[in-house]
């Protein structure tokens, strides 16, 4: 009864007020999730990725394309794959670790690009 004097006052109908503190309640909840709730479709992707790299690359993946057209390191696919996913979780562990949230989270969504580069170079050399 008390909440309803104080909405009248303000000039707010009740339902109003009663939407606006449902509204504050879900944006604390969202803000207190928002690591998770962003680390899921960073996961999904880099997992998805590396699944399709493990099907697409060669047995032996070459690094760092020379003018040449030869490669300057060739790696086993396994380390292809499984490298840039550990620096994808390496971003995201900072990202839960940190109260900055957005930038680690920025930079896992570049690390990313790691493994498209890799399958990129490897299939389209020069």
């Amino acid at each position: 009864m008390e909440k309803k004097k104080v909405a009248e006052k303000r000039g707010k109908p009740e339902w109003m007020e009663k939407t606006g503190d449902f509204l504050q309640e879900a944006w604390q909840w969202i803000y207190k999730l928002r690591s998770i709730l962003l680390a899921v479709p960073v996961v999904a992707v880099a997992i998805k990725l590396a699944f399709q790299n493990m099907a697409r690359l060669p047995e032996f993946v070459g690094i760092n394309l020379q003018a040449s057209g030869e490669y300057a390191m060739m790696i086993e696919r396994n380390v292809a794959v499984f490298v840039p996913l550990l620096v994808t979780a390496v971003c995201l562990l900072t990202m839960f670790l940190s109260k900055k949230v957005l930038y680690p989270w920025l930079v896992s969504l570049f690390s990313l690009v790691l493994p498209l580069l890799l399958w990129i170079t490897n299939v389209f050399p020069g």
